[in-house]
């Protein structure tokens, strides 16, 4: 998110340091706190799921405003807003209930390929599982079109992308250090895909980048699905915490032959031979499946 000072009468008083003293609001909640000076929208969701996660109810949709001095009451949070000096925010929930119906087009979807890097091969149980899976999600997207975005986390010491992942026609292959997914060429690259509204996300680890990238989209208000056959970790009991985990938060576990044959939805589809091949060739019994 591009850095934009506060806004004039933004309720906000200077601070120093390199942390800002914020009060954040809630229902009838309201807990100081502080976050990194420069945080911005995404740091702001994270604390608030932070303080109030049990709370919050991920099937609706919700904005968040500043307290405006100048107005004397709260305003939408402007676009761009960071914070700089010690300021109110609140989370409100839109009144209507969004249920979360899973539905996927391909107009409306991007992939996303998390960390499958060589360094994590002997570490991660089923990691040849996964690869081939992962392999035929990406055969699929290219087949029907489908934005792929592909991080590689620390690549200088754990390594590229597996040889066996291809590719090629991928939007976007960025490194990076933070471990969800959601960094601000992502975000730059998901405003170029008009009406983007599902995130289709695999790789690893689940417990940690795969998580922490499905909260951050969900609270952006996309719709997340968790590839469970194309996601594992080390540990088998922190890849399944986390899977239900983020089930309870609304986020959709499903498997890679629901997604590739719900993104063709009918056998008269140009592509559903091509997808259907793609099924019949790869599909590995490792049992990862029953670990969910």
């Amino acid at each position: 998110m591009a850095a934009a000072a506060a806004p004039p009468g933004g309720g906000c008083s200077p601070a120093s340091g390199g942390s800002v003293p914020v009060l954040f609001c809630f229902s009838v909640f309201a807990r100081p706190s502080t976050v990194p000076h420069g945080a911005g929208y995404e740091l702001l969701i994270q604390k608030f799921l932070s303080l109030y996660g049990d709370q919050i109810d991920m099937h609706r949709k919700f904005v968040v405003q500043l307290f405006a001095e100048e107005w004397s009451q709260y305003i939408d949070l402007p676009k761009g807003f960071v914070v700089s000096e010690r300021c109110k925010v609140r989370l409100v929930p839109l009144q209507i209930q969004m249920t979360t119906l899973g539905n996927l087009t391909p107009s409306s979807t991007v992939f996303f390929c998390c960390d499958m890097q060589e360094r994590f091969r002997p570490a991660i149980k089923y990691f040849g599982d996964i690869i081939s899976v992962g392999q035929r999600l990406l055969q699929g997207a290219r087949l029907l079109g489908i934005p792929v975005i592909v991080t590689e986390q620390y690549p200088k010491g754990l390594g590229s992308t597996v040889q066996e992942i291809d590719l090629t026609g991928a939007k976007l292959v960025l490194p990076k250090t933070k471990f969800s997914m959601v960094l601000p060429e992502v975000e730059a690259a998901l405003a170029e895909i008009p009406g983007v509204r599902s995130v289709v996300l695999f790789g690893v680890e689940t417990h940690v980048c795969i998580q922490q990238t499905a909260l951050e989209l969900i609270g952006r208000g996309l719709e997340v699905h968790i590839v469970a056959d194309a996601t594992s970790s080390r540990s088998m009991m922190d890849r399944m915490f986390a899977l239900e985990r983020l089930a309870r938060t609304g986020i959709i576990v499903t498997t890679s032959e629901a997604i590739l044959l719900q993104l063709v939805a009918d056998k008269e589809h140009p592509k559903f031979k091509e997808i259907q091949n793609l099924i019949k060739a790869s599909a590995p019994e490792s049992g990862l499946l029953s670990k969910v």
